[in-house]
């Protein structure tokens, strides 16, 4: 299942998360991010051991701005509180749960 995340909730969500923590700034305009979000949600479902999160770039401005998006899609993985990946633009599932399962 994935989490969705604010201004509230994004610290103990992802910062504080004993997992790692996949997450996905997008937008309801953003044709890519819409194409993107079976994919995300195929994610959640299948792999154990990670969390992944959507972050609404127009809800939480604030937070996409202090990790500089400059273009959604962009994915973000964070581990202990630390980004650790960075992928921008439409990804391949494969490629998304590749790079998510070197951190687990």
């Amino acid at each position: 299942m994935e989490v969705i995340l604010n201004e509230q909730n994004f610290e103990q969500e992802v910062l504080q998360s004993d997992k790692p923590v996949l997450v996905d700034f997008w937008a309801t305009w953003c044709g890519p991010c819409r194409q993107m979000s079976p994919i995300v949600e195929e994610l959640a479902n299948e792999m154990q051991g990670v969390k992944i999160a959507k972050l609404n770039v127009d809800e939480a401005g604030g937070i996409a701005g202090q990790y500089n998006i400059m273009s959604i899609p962009t994915f973000l993985i964070f581990k202990n509180g630390a980004v650790v990946d960075q992928m921008v633009g439409g990804v391949a599932k494969e490629v998304l749960k590749e790079r998510l399962s070197q951190y687990i």
